[in-house]
């Protein structure tokens, strides 16, 4: 690296590094999935608490902090004055659910083998606790910054997005901003998302009594259950499904799959699939029930899209991914979410269209929502001065990619998202993906990406915004 600054900047983080993961261990242990919305707490108290966390340390750090009224917070190098130009990072402080499948208490951070394993620890929670220390280098080292650079963080990423929303109608936005939401080296681009839910019509007289399963819209659930008004002696298990006896004769059957995120379906197995697949094989329900079932079945036969008749590929971006997220049945009525990620070379309209096809009369399709798909351009200076850092840093030549993920960066003007994960990384046996069960982070590339996002964000002083 001949960058001059490149020895005080991995001095500052290999002498921080037991501080780190102190404090990553410490915002990991606020459980903060979405809850009722209270005074102070729009998106619950776990994001509340979270956030209130994250600044703590932000303080600690010797940053300015400020709330803003609970829907997002941030910590700065300093003073930003009024329609002066700066820079920012945005990571969130809330998580998905935990989950099933764990090896132990999801927000106790572990370390095994050099990784770190726990909610949060890669999405996202990890990552802002980078940008923090990032700041504190900027700060402390004392050097002019052109742009002033703010380090913003989000408590409803995982859901709605509302945080941003909330931040962009009452405050100024960056002139750049990166978000540490997703792989390196560069992603210019996110896909479109399409989610909705696939309900059935209330099911009269009918044998499956509950069917539940997931835990979030936007993770492949690894466990499911339904329970039917059939004795145990008459079903056959089919692949990943286990059955026990319930009460009154009924059975309850429990699907078992690998969970993962619904923008990054390969390798994936669906449990709520699991057992569609095995109620069908045993012809369980009544006319209407096998009906809706075989339109389930066709959702989660292909995660292109390609059975429900809506796959897509652009050249741009990777083709459409579309997954079955969650299930419940109340009152008789089954609801199935479904979160979709799609390219340019469809739309909302086409995919609705041929989804309501498939329904046919034995479903229907309620609480449609949409995003457009972003995409800016690899050559902007910005960029480039990101790709080039990560390329000299690691000594790589990659290039800007496009992705399925959603994340914070489609909310403003001029932004990307900016690693921190690898995805030649392997995640090894013991560890799991972001959303899914002891997700993981190896330590080493968090402390490798903090010296990235420091020496990027100096060399973002001199390029004009």
């Amino acid at each position: 690296m001949n960058d001059p600054r490149w020895a005080s900047i991995d001095a500052f983080a290999e002498q921080n590094r037991d501080n780190i993961l102190r404090d990553i261990t410490r915002l990991v242990a606020v459980p903060s999935v979405e809850g009722t919305p209270e005074p102070g707490a729009p998106f619950g108290a776990g994001p509340r608490a979270a956030l209130d966390k994250a600044l703590e340390i932000a303080a600690e750090l010797g940053l300015e902090t400020y709330n803003a009224e609970g829907y997002i917070g941030w910590a700065q190098t300093g003073p930003i004055a009024g329609g002066q130009k700066y820079l920012a990072t945005i990571t969130h402080t809330d998580v998905v659910p935990e989950g099933n499948g764990w090896d132990a208490d999801p927000y106790t951070v572990r370390v095994r083998d050099g990784w770190l394993l726990g909610r949060g620890v890669s999405d996202d929670k990890g990552p802002g606790i980078l940008c923090l220390y990032a700041l504190k280098y900027l700060k402390d080292s004392g050097i002019e910054l052109k742009y002033p650079v703010r380090a913003l963080l989000g408590t409803n990423e995982e859901t709605n997005m509302h945080d941003v929303d909330y931040y962009a109608a009452h405050y100024p936005m960056p002139a750049f901003c990166f978000t540490p939401d997703a792989e390196f080296p560069v992603c210019n681009g996110e896909k479109g998302g399409f989610n909705g839910e696939i309900v059935s019509p209330r099911l009269e007289n009918g044998v499956i009594l509950d069917f539940q399963g997931g835990v979030a819209r936007n993770a492949v659930p690894d466990r499911a259950f339904c329970t039917v008004r059939v004795a145990p002696d008459a079903i056959e298990c089919t692949e990943g499904v286990t059955k026990e006896a319930g009460e009154n004769g009924a059975t309850v059957l429990r699907g078992q799959g690998k969970s993962g995120h619904a923008a990054m379906p390969a390798g994936t197995v669906n449990a709520i699939s699991l057992l569609v697949d095995c109620l069908l094989h045993n012809h369980i329900g009544t006319e209407a029930e096998q009906a809706y079932l075989r339109v389930l079945q066709k959702l989660h036969a292909a995660t292109d899209g390609s059975a429900v008749g809506i796959a897509a590929d652009d050249g741009l971006f990777d083709p459409l991914t579309i997954i079955g997220g969650t299930i419940g049945q109340e009152d008789g009525v089954i609801r199935q979410s479904f979160d979709c990620r799609y390219p340019t070379n469809t739309d909302p309209e086409k995919m609705t269209a041929a989804l309501e096809q498939v329904c046919g009369t034995a479903a229907h399709l309620e609480n449609l929502t949409s995003r457009v798909p972003f995409y800016i351009a690899a050559d902007s200076p910005a960029i480039q001065t990101l790709i080039n850092t990560y390329n000299e840093v690691t000594g790589e030549q990659q290039t800007p990619f496009t992705m399925g993920g959603g994340t914070y960066a489609r909310h403003f003007p001029y932004a990307v998202s900016f690693g921190p994960e690898h995805t030649d990384v392997a995640i090894p046996a013991f560890a799991g993906p972001m959303h899914g069960a002891n997700e993981g982070a190896p330590f080493e590339k968090l402390i490798e990406a903090l010296k990235i996002y420091i020496l990027a964000l100096l060399r973002l002083q001199d390029v004009e915004l």
